[in-house]
């Protein structure tokens, strides 16, 4: 048998270890959302609706909860209603709910039948509506656990016990602090491509789909079928180059031209005792008809290993050569076998593209979820599940400063992580905020212009729309004074430009908030701050003390909810006219209801709040996480007869 030439040889040995990496690259498991001691499942369950009174709300982890894990009970008007939790006894799931724990660089499934409750008592339910319930604790492997649950009640109200307060306590210091220390891995969905995960909302549903992928996280049976058969495939292309070749008819044409017409030769034994027989045919063609039908020649095995007969292809056109067949290794045989490789270079081409194709092929149909298995699949405390009414929907905290109830478009944030603000700094993940100035004069109109510069240093001109705008432009005094919500227009070159009037001197955060394109197409959510000053005699404001309520126009704006460290928990903001109690016809403004930003005393930290896409009991819902300690002012944005407001709050988090 002939071997490949050495070239040769090596570009398939070349593209068979391409085609073959590329099989473990693209039919490798996937890996599949850890999560641990999530939420199973609860009652009353997400999203119901309950008629009778709720004395106790039960959330059934797939793991006992620490004993400073902290809950909260929102009612409709704002007020906690919570009042205290107990551990109850564990009971049977109705549905089994499967986690992934990575072991030796591995996620490994395991599933869970049993419910560890936490029954968090309720105090009373002071009006019809929307309850939401939350919850903060950590896993036994560190991971955060936090997320909340939301319920509707229709019955009548009950009445509060004798003395109750409503409680206003943050979680324990010590469970902060170990929510840190592992970030929010536990709240954060997997993802298959290179897009940075972004922290998402906490599970409103018992249990969420299960993974594209199957069971296994691995390939699927149609994944690991394409990949045999594309090393089959391989295995027989090489077969198939080493096989004997076929006698061409030229040789019959060779000897009608006076070649030489090689002897019948008696059975011999060959080499390692085999016994062949040289077949003779009419004209002395090997085989005869055989070989002209394609089939394999009989092959002679001389005693001596220097007389054994080697066939090979030869081209019609040259009888000459046919003479030479006997002697391998002769220019004939060289010419000859080049002129192969010639033809079979297209052959190879063909055979590798049709192997990737069914790797390719192979890797489709294998990430196609074929189970039938009901098992629940406990995705990350802030994967999206499906199911739930849009009074359900949860609120999306993500780490690049922007928090948002969900149906209101693509809300992925990608960020440094969970409650953490943002716009702190001037760059980040290789773009950079370039302001033209630093500073304009007191009570002037500056046209304020920058750009955003990408790694390259060029200026970036792809922006993804976000809430009607292709970037939103924030202002707020360091004093957390002089709040601007600015929309700039940007120049084909890039440059970004909005008039600015600044009244008073001092020192100021300019926050530019957008999505750029990336080079391939992605949408990249970041929050970029600089500073900007007013020079001129300086004297900060006071931050007011927290209230409830203040007014804006002739408007009166109340803010209900208790803001909780690392706790994703309602806000709820309600529009009256002043001396009114009628709530007033809200319009939506960039696309939802309200906006609200939130800046942190101090280091101006950023959070950009978006509310549920619907009123909820009249009023426009946000979920917000708090970050950490300190005080907050929050700017609340909305619209009505065709007038944007602004309403301002202080939240303390002493």
């Amino acid at each position: 048998m002939r071997h490949l030439p050495r070239a040769h040889g090596r570009v398939a040995a070349g593209l068979l270890a391409l085609v073959l990496a590329a099989g473990v690259v693209l039919l490798g498991p996937a890996t599949p959302a850890s999560a641990h001691g999530t939420l199973a499942t609860s009652t009353p369950a997400e999203g119901a609706t309950v008629d009778e009174a709720v004395t106790a709300v039960q959330l059934y982890f797939t793991e006992r909860v620490r004993e400073d894990a902290y809950f909260t009970v929102t009612a409709p008007g704002g007020a906690r209603v919570d009042n205290g939790w107990t551990h109850g006894e564990p009971r049977e799931l109705d549905r089994p709910v499967r986690e992934y724990f990575l072991v030796d660089g591995v996620f490994e499934p395991r599933e869970y039948t049993t419910g560890f409750p936490a029954v968090v008592a309720l105090a009373h339910l002071p009006a019809a509506g929307q309850y939401s319930v939350s919850y903060l604790s950590v896993a036994s492997d560190g991971d955060p656990v936090r997320g909340t649950v939301t319920f509707r009640y229709t019955g009548k109200p009950t009445a509060a016990p004798p003395d109750w307060q409503p409680p206003t306590g943050q979680p324990d210091p010590s469970l902060i602090a170990a929510t840190e220390q592992h970030g929010d891995t536990g709240s954060q969905p997997a993802s298959g491509d290179a897009t940075p995960v972004a922290p998402t909302a906490p599970v409103p549903s018992v249990a969420a789909a299960p993974p594209a992928s199957d069971d296994s996280g691995g390939i699927g049976a149609l994944g690991w079928a394409a990949l045999v058969v594309a090393v089959v495939a391989v295995a027989g292309f090489f077969a198939w180059q080493r096989r004997p070749a076929r006698v061409d008819r030229s040789r019959t044409a060779a000897r009608r031209s006076g070649a030489t017409r090689p002897r019948a030769r008696p059975t011999t034994r060959g080499k390692g005792g085999r016994t062949t027989a040289a077949a003779t045919g009419r004209g002395g063609t090997a085989a005869g008809p055989a070989a002209r039908r394609g089939r394999k020649a009989a092959t002679v095995s001389a005693a001596a290993p220097a007389q054994r007969a080697v066939t090979t292809p030869v081209a019609p056109a040259e009888p000459a050569e046919a003479a030479a067949l006997a002697a391998p290794g002769t220019p004939a045989d060289r010419s000859a076998s080049t002129r192969w490789w010639h033809r079979g270079d297209t052959r190879l081409a063909l055979l590798v593209g049709g192997l990737v194709l069914t790797l390719v092929a192979g890797f489709a149909l294998g990430r196609i979820n074929t189970s039938d298995e009901p098992t629940s699949v406990a995705q990350p405390a802030g994967a999206a599940a499906g199911g739930g009414s849009r009074d359900a929907a949860q609120a999306v905290s993500a780490g690049d400063g922007h928090q948002h109830g969900p149906g209101t478009g693509p809300h992925t944030h990608p960020g440094d992580g969970q409650d953490e603000a943002t716009g702190t700094t001037v760059s980040a993940a290789g773009y950079t905020l370039k302001p033209v100035l630093r500073s304009q004069p007191a009570g002037a109109t500056t046209d304020y212009r920058f750009r955003v510069v990408g790694v390259d240093g060029q200026p970036v001109t792809r922006f993804a729309v976000v809430h009607d705008k292709p970037l939103h432009m924030i202002v707020v005094g360091r004093d957390l004074g002089g709040y601007q919500h600015l929309h700039p227009t940007m120049a084909a070159d890039g440059t970004w430009s909005v008039p600015l009037e600044l009244t008073r001197p001092g020192g100021y955060r300019i926050y530019a908030d957008f999505t750029v394109t990336t080079a391939d197409g992605r949408g990249l959510p970041l929050v970029l701050g600089v500073d900007h000053e007013v020079p001129g005699s300086y004297r900060p404001a006071g931050l007011p003390p927290p209230q409830p309520q203040t007014t804006t126009g002739p408007y009166a704006v109340s803010m209900a909810g208790t803001p909780t460290i690392g706790m994703t928990v309602p806000l709820t903001f309600r529009v009256d006219r002043a001396g009114t109690t009628g709530p007033v016809r809200m319009e939506r403004y960039l696309g939802a209801y309200g906006h609200l930003v939130v800046v942190r005393e101090g280091d101006l930290g950023f959070l950009h709040v978006h509310p549920e896409p619907e009123l909820v009991d009249g009023a426009v819902k946000f979920w917000l996480t708090a970050s950490s300690t300190g005080r907050y002012r929050a700017f609340f944005d909305f619209q009505v007869d065709g007038k944007v407001h602004t309403a301002a709050f202080t939240i303390n988090l002493a």
